[in-house]
């Protein structure tokens, strides 16, 4: 499944809820259902920056695709990076680094987050397309 399709079903989703109380529920569930980083990547060097809590990230490359992990502090957070990692796990670098991850302004995530949040949204989808284009560069080249 690509990450267009992955975007249309979380849009549905979310379609769901009628109000951001309610999304903000489905966001802590999402978190939640988080598979956690290993303790050996909660460390300074997965952690991304620009973030309101911490977040911690792994990328890892098998068969062409890449596969991520995470954690943070908060839960909203958590539900965040999960739909980041539902969407762009198990994808090759070319369609993460491609993708305009456009589900994202469907749902009405940045507009209903705080700034810090939102700062935070975008410094993971910009970390997770840095190990796109690292990957890239290190087995497509």
């Amino acid at each position: 499944m690509t990450i267009k399709e992955r975007g249309i079903e979380i849009i549905e989703e979310f379609a769901m809820f009628d109000d951001w109380m309610d999304k903000y529920n489905y966001l802590i569930e999402l978190g939640r259902d988080l598979e956690i980083i290993e303790d050996s990547h909660r460390d300074p060097q997965h952690l991304i920056s620009g973030c309101q809590s911490r977040v911690w990230l792994s990328a890892d490359y098998k068969d062409g695709l890449i596969y991520f992990k995470a954690d943070s502090d908060a839960v909203i957070t958590k539900g965040i990076v999960n739909l980041l990692i539902r969407a762009m796990s198990g994808q090759s670098p070319g369609e993460i680094i491609n993708d305009p991850l456009d589900f994202l302004a469907e749902i009405g995530l940045k507009e209903h987050l705080s700034p810090t949040r939102a700062n935070g949204l975008t410094s993971m989808v910009k970390q997770m397309k840095l190990y796109a284009f690292a990957f890239k560069a290190k087995h497509e080249s």
